[in-house]
């Protein structure tokens, strides 16, 4: 017997009731989340959803009362031992040897694939997903905003690629725009071939804040607009400076992306869309979307009455084109080479503007596919420094994790020796600092706390890492041998059991993380889960 047939097994009794489908009543049976203070039923029925799946008969009665009768009219079974109505709900208990035996069998056939072949999601077509993330500004600084990116988006990508959905992660780099003229000058002025090859976001970081402190002087603003000029025309000369640019910056960028167990499929940039974004004007001035202001602007009116109170500026007076004018050429060339089914976009909220603006220009037009493309935003993290100061780039993250998890290592007495303790303490501080920021909604701002973040007790990274660690002991010290027949008579007192009905509830908060695209359901489910598993 498999886990999901306890849900198809109440929905097979509830139907020839209710006189409904059973595959309509197996949405609406979830598993009843543990509680420490009492003994819960391991499912239950909500008579509200039944209601809103197209009961009529439960509509204008008492939810309380309607319950009630619905739990006389059952009957318990070798697979159901009780059946009790709460507010609203019909409760079942499932026999608790079978509970036991089947959950531990299934846990062991499936794995890692534990709660992905789950009945829930068989309704659920698989797509080919495009997800846009990380997308850092070559020459700036890698702000903390661009490691939520690469986090959450790298978060997203994993849970569909887990589900069998395709997927294709892009990041798009900020690797166009004027301040690559600055750059260039600046770099004639102030670069070092060593220094770029040898750190190449750090050095075109300092070369760009030194330029930039020049950047109203008359003289500079013409050599930079020169070099900017030069670019877009393809100067041999000039294109090989931004292209060294560009590919050292990308290597240095995969190697620290490789330390967060995060890769791409593809590195894209503004500066592939240069020339299709002057396609995409001319595409809306054909379509009588284009309109001209008095400076010379290039607009769309995206207002519904037509009175040019909402308009997305998509090109300069000198008739170049804009981030949105790149970001529309590069959503139109992404359907074409990948033919996506969903396509997603995972920057900081204040980005939701812009995103808004470039599927109602899409959807203007006429591309319907639009109605599949996806802004997830996420807020800001404050108070993130490291001990020398601001955050600058991601690495800095990466190393300050690593340092302040060693020392926090090294000064507790129940550490034990380790083979590669700098390697540990990389992986575990980096699980600190992914489970806090998971914690909460992504939407929400929060503010970081170091301290708070890498503590070895409580909801935190650390813990959940010395849990798993335990267990895996645990498992190397008594054998994992293959599980062929287990014997449950020791797993019916309320502890095991309250870990079996936690390990229920899986596919169900992995169904829900699917659809809202939020990890702190997970993260909140592990968390549970190690308190009633933890040694």
């Amino acid at each position: 017997m498999a886990v999901g047939s306890f849900r198809r097994s109440i929905a097979s009794q509830l139907s020839k009731v209710l006189d409904l489908p059973p595959e309509n009543l197996i949405k609406s049976i979830s598993a009843v989340p543990v509680s420490k203070k009492r003994h819960v039923a391991d499912f239950q029925l909500s008579l509200a959803s039944v209601i809103e799946n197209g009961s009529s008969d439960c509509l204008g009665q008492d939810l309380h009362l309607q319950a009630q009768q619905l739990a006389e009219r059952l009957k318990c079974d070798s697979v159901v031992s009780e059946i009790t109505a709460g507010p609203g709900t019909v409760n079942f208990t499932i026999n608790r040897e079978l509970l036991a035996k089947t959950v531990l069998q299934q846990v062991w056939k499936d794995g890692s694939e534990y709660g992905v072949k789950s009945e829930l999601f068989s309704a659920v077509p698989r797509q080919k997903a495009v997800i846009e993330f990380s997308s850092p500004n070559i020459a700036k600084k890698f702000h903390i905003g661009h490691l939520r990116s690469t986090i959450v988006g790298n978060f997203i990508a994993n849970i569909k690629a887990a589900l069998g959905h395709e997927v294709v992660r892009i990041n798009y780099l900020g690797d166009w725009g004027m301040q690559f003229g600055l750059l260039g000058v600046g770099f004639q002025s102030f670069g070092n071939q060593e220094k770029l090859k040898s750190s190449p976001l750090q050095h075109l970081f300092e070369v760009y804040v030194q330029i930039n402190k020049a950047a109203e002087d008359e003289n500079t603003k013409k050599l930079a607009k020169d070099f900017f000029r030069k670019l877009e025309e393809h100067d041999e000369q000039t294109l090989s400076i931004w292209k060294q640019f560009r590919d050292l910056s990308i290597e240095e960028y995969i190697r620290i992306y490789k330390r967060l167990g995060v890769h791409f499929d593809e590195y894209s940039g503004e500066s592939f869309y240069q020339e299709k974004a002057q396609e995409v004007l001319k595409m809306l001035e054909d379509k009588g979307l284009l309109q001209k202001t008095i400076k010379g602007t290039g607009v769309v009116d995206l207002s519904e009455k037509k009175d040019h109170s909402t308009v997305s500026t998509v090109m300069r007076s000198d008739g170049t084109s804009l981030y949105v004018t790149r970001d529309l050429a590069a959503a139109i060339d992404r359907m074409n080479k990948h033919s996506w089914d969903t396509m997603i976009y995972v920057t900081d909220k204040s980005q939701s503007n812009h995103f808004q603006h470039l599927f109602q220009i899409l959807k203007l037009m006429g591309y319907d596919w639009a109605e599949r493309c996806q802004h997830v935003s996420f807020g800001l993290i404050q108070g993130m420094k490291t001990r020398r100061g601001e955050v600058i780039f991601l690495e800095d993250v990466l190393n300050e994790v690593r340092s302040r998890m060693l020392q926090n290592m090294t000064s507790t007495k129940t550490t034990k020796a380790l083979q590669d303790a700098v390697e540990t303490a990389e992986k575990v501080g980096l699980a600190a600092l992914i489970i806090q920021d998971f914690r909460g909604l992504l939407s929400s701002d929060y503010q970081f706390s170091w301290d708070r973040a890498l503590q070895s007790r409580g909801d935190t990274g650390v813990f959940l890492q010395y849990t798993h660690a335990r267990l895996h002991s645990l498992e190397q010290m008594h054998g994992n041998a293959e599980l062929t027949d287990v014997n449950v008579a020791c797993l019916l007192e309320p502890d095991a059991i309250s870990v079996l009905q936690h390990l229920l509830r899986y596919d169900e908060v992995l169904y829900r993380s699917s659809q809202d695209l939020q990890p702190k359901h997970i993260v909140s489910y592990l968390l549970t889960l190690r308190d009633r598993t933890a040694p």
